[in-house]
């Protein structure tokens, strides 16, 4: 299988004149899964945007391949998890997942007791772990080379977190990951690089023990 490479750069963005974000590098491969990490305001989620199209940034230089994606539209290349619902309540998930996920593919997404379980309910009728699974599977399943998952365990019960991530590490093997979430535990665990966002730069560490010598976690029980 092609490996495939993401590149960002050149990203430098203001809120309220502030800088949030001014010295950014990541770079992304196939079979890599990234934990995005930093405080409460430090610009994970709003990076995010950026590199899927959401919120523009002038200088931005967004590469898949070694080809410019500037203003380009990255639906088919990249596969986006938004950190609030993004699908109609007056849906179902039938008729969701007929929309969203490729006829081959098909069988393979329903082989799932949880969405087996699911399948004749409206949106509106899931919990909220019930329906955070349901759309981080859509995303995994599409046919994007990349995906970006922002806050992929928001209401997930601890025994839904472990499905999921085995459920990211299995999809990782032909795409590349870039994971943010508050629960920094899982996102360590299943991440095979990190990188930290502080005072609007990326600091990409080699060790996990680098957190809390950048001040992002106390002491290193937390690990």
């Amino acid at each position: 299988m092609k490996k495939h490479i993401l590149e960002v750069d050149g990203i430098q963005i203001s809120y309220n004149g502030k800088l949030l974000l001014s010295d950014v590098y990541l770079k992304c491969e196939t079979n890599e899964i990234i934990g995005l990490l930093g405080r409460n305001g430090s610009g994970k989620s709003t990076l995010l945007k950026i590199i899927f199209g959401l919120v523009s940034s002038p200088n931005k230089c967004i590469r898949i391949d070694g080809i410019s994606k500037n203003n380009k539209n990255m639906f088919s290349e990249i596969g986006y998890l938004h950190q609030d619902q993004f699908i109609p309540n007056h849906f179902s998930v039938k008729k969701v997942i007929s929309l969203s996920i490729d006829k081959k593919a098909m069988k393979d997404f329903c082989e799932d007791k949880m969405i087996q379980s699911i399948f004749e309910k409206s949106i509106k009728c899931l919990s909220s772990g019930e329906l955070r699974y349901l759309e981080i599977k859509i995303v995994l399943f599409n046919s994007s080379k990349f995906v970006l998952l922002d806050e992929p365990y928001n209401g997930l019960a601890p025994l839904m977190i472990d499905v999921v991530n085995e459920m990211i590490l299995s999809n990782s093997d032909k795409k590349g990951v870039i994971i943010t979430d508050h629960n920094y535990e899982n996102v360590v665990k299943i991440s095979n690089h990190l990188v930290l966002i502080k005072d609007g730069k990326t600091h990409h560490l080699k060790e996990k023990k680098e957190l809390v010598e950048k001040g992002y976690l106390l002491n290193s029980a937390s690990l």
